[in-house]
C-alpha cells in the first residue's frame, strides 16, 4: 500500500514534495502466495494470474508492480528496512520479513472484544512494539512486489500470514472517489496498543500455566 499511511482519514491534496528513493510497503521478493495453481513466489506473478483471497475466493490480478527497496545513494535509511519477525512471535510458523508499512491482518480474541471483529488490520511497523521483532537492512538488490486487484483484497501468504493488497487504481484516487476503503486499517497508536496488550496476555498465560500458548495469528 504505497503512500497510504501519509493520507488522513478525510483524504489529502497531492503535493509536489519529492518522493524518497525507497519504499516501505509491498511483499518482499521471495515471499510465496497462494494462487489457483498452488504456492508461487510473488515475483513470478503477472496480470491475469489468479490469487486466493480472504473474502472473494480466487481473483485475477489487474497488475503487478515491482520496486527496489532502495535506489538512493549510499546506505539504505533505517526507515526503509524490513522488519524481521521471529518464529512464533505472533503465531507465525517460521521467521518472516515484512515491510514496515505493509498492512497485516491479525486474528485475536482481544480484537473481537474491543471492536466486535476478530480480524484486525494494522501497519507492520506496529509490530516493533513486540519483543522478537527487529529492523534489518535489506539485502543488495532487494525489491518489493505490489499485487493489484480490481478492488482491494487480503491474500494468503506463506507461514500462516496474510497481506492487504491495493485496488488497481492509485490509492489516493481510490480513497477520494469511493465512499471509503473496503478494509479499515487501525491507526498506528491503536495498532501498537493492541499488539502490546496481546503480548502481555500471552506472557500472563505462560506464567500462570507454565506452558507457551499458541498465540494469536498474524497475517502479512
Amino acid at each position: 500500500m504505497l503512500g497510504w499511511f501519509g493520507i488522513s482519514e478525510r483524504g489529502a491534496a497531492r503535493t509536489q514534495v519529492e518522493e524518497p528513493a525507497g519504499v516501505q510497503s509491498g511483499l518482499l521478493s521471495g515471499t510465496r502466495v497462494a494462487t489457483g495453481h498452488g504456492w508461487r513466489p510473488v515475483q513470478a506473478l503477472c496480470a491475469g494470474d489468479r490469487v486466493v483471497t480472504f473474502d472473494a475466493g480466487v481473483q485475477p490480478l489487474c497488475g503487478v508492480t515491482r520496486i527496489p527497496v532502495w535506489t538512493g545513494e549510499g546506505a539504505c535509511p533505517s526507515r526503509f528496512w524490513p522488519l524481521d519477525v521471529g518464529r512464533g512471535v505472533l503465531g507465525n510458523r517460521a521467521p518472516v520479513r515484512v515491510m514496515p508499512h505493509q498492512v497485516l491482518m491479525l486474528e485475536s480474541d482481544l480484537a473481537e472484544t474491543l471492536w466486535g471483529d476478530p480480524f484486525a488490520l494494522l501497519p507492520g511497523v506496529a509490530l516493533e512494539a513486540v519483543p522478537g521483532v527487529t529492523r534489518v537492512p535489506p539485502t543488495q538488490g532487494a525489491e518489493v512486489v505490489v499485487l493489484h486487484f480490481e478492488s482491494e483484497q487480503v491474500i494468503f501468504a506463506e507461514n500462516g500470514l496474510m497481506a492487504l493488497c491495493p485496488a488497481s487504481c492509485n490509492l489516493l484516487d481510490y480513497a477520494q472517489e469511493h465512499a471509503g476503503p473496503r478494509y479499515h486499517v487501525l491507526p498506528l497508536a491503536e495498532a501498537r496498543g493492541l499488539v502490546l496488550a496481546m503480548a502481555r496476555l500471552e506472557t500472563s498465560t505462560t506464567l500462570q500455566d507454565g506452558v507457551t500458548p499458541p498465540g494469536p495469528r498474524v497475517f502479512v
